[in-house]
């Protein structure tokens, strides 16, 4: 199917899945209260979810956040692997407004299946109730916890990643950034699939060619921006927006993934680059045919499958 206002060629099984969200007539996102969002992406997120892999276990637990206790998910893969695992903190997506732990789950199931590594899933605060830099101090926090309680969990605190979508990747950039910046810890790997890096220009080409295309809409974008980020706040900030950062070199490799037919998409390419410019170790791919969000469609889109696997292995090789 291709797209008369953008001239992209959808893959078959996402263009019916676009078709039936359009058939379903829902009014915008940003015309919404964020709890009914909230309610409909999770609705939304069981009916495009992939079977849960099987796990040796899942924990939730509840660990010292920046001003309450803040919960996490423990993903331990069956795995033969002796000792301690190396370890994935994820950040979940949903424009730091909505989704959870639950909308998450399947993800980083599949993400410790496939990369035989543990997944930290942290649960931040949303905005509009708790705004910048709520989320990035929770972030922050998780990432702390795990480096300094890995063993606790059975994680190899010498082996740790962060990884996310969407507003989560947004969220993992910043603690590449930050741990950069004060001296640890180490990570392996940033894994950042589309993620949200500059909330400065929203004029990119993507944005003017899919402004109202395929989910994630120019005024989608917008709604998540004035809730999350405090009138008096520079969206300029590295920690909102990591593309503006002065200097990225000195980081560590990472995975960056994006979609042809996202708004998203040239901001995230620009970053990939500016990243290999610094210096960095940078892997690429751009995933023809597909909107954001088609990593969280694995159930019913085969390349979100894909690409998880595309992930693990990419975990896989800069654990060791």
């Amino acid at each position: 199917m291709s797209d008369a206002n953008s001239s992209v060629t959808l893959d078959p099984q996402v263009a019916a899945l676009m078709q039936m969200q359009a058939a379903a007539n829902l009014p915008p996102m940003e015309s919404m209260p964020p709890e009914a969002v909230r309610q409909g992406f999770r609705m939304q997120s069981t009916m495009t979810a992939a079977p849960p892999a099987q796990m040796a276990s899942v924990v939730n637990q509840l660990i010292p956040g920046d001003e309450a206790d803040l919960p996490i998910r423990i993903y331990k893969p069956i795995t033969d692997i002796d000792g301690l695992l190396p370890v994935l903190v994820y950040y979940h997506g949903g424009g730091w407004v909505i989704c959870d732990l639950d909308t998450h789950d399947d993800v980083c199931r599949t993400l410790a299946a496939e990369s035989e590594c543990m997944v930290v899933s942290v649960d931040y605060r949303l905005a509009p109730e708790h705004p910048y830099p709520a989320a990035v101090d929770d972030s922050w926090a998780a990432l702390l916890w795990v480096a300094e309680n890995g063993g606790s969990i059975g994680a190899d605190n010498q082996q740790i990643a962060v990884g996310g979508d969407s507003a989560g990747g947004n969220l993992a950039a910043v603690m590449a950034y930050m741990a950069r910046n004060q001296g640890g810890p180490e990570l392996a790997l940033q894994l950042l699939v589309y993620p949200v890096v500059d909330l400065t220009n929203m004029e990119r080409d993507s944005y003017q060619q899919f402004a109202n295309d395929h989910g994630l809409t120019q005024g989608a974008m917008n709604w998540f921006k004035e809730l999350y980020v405090p009138e008096q706040q520079n969206l300029d900030d590295p920690h909102i927006s990591p593309l503006c950062a002065a200097d990225l070199s000195g980081l560590p490799p990472a995975i960056v993934m994006t979609a042809e037919a996202d708004v998203l998409r040239d901001e995230g390419e620009a970053y990939a680059e500016k990243l290999k410019i610094a210096g960095n170790h940078v892997e690429h791919k751009r995933y023809n045919g597909m909107v954001h969000g088609f990593f969280s469609m694995a159930g019913v889109v085969d390349v979100g499958m894909q690409a998880r696997k595309d992930a693990a292995q990419a975990l896989k090789k800069f654990f060791n």
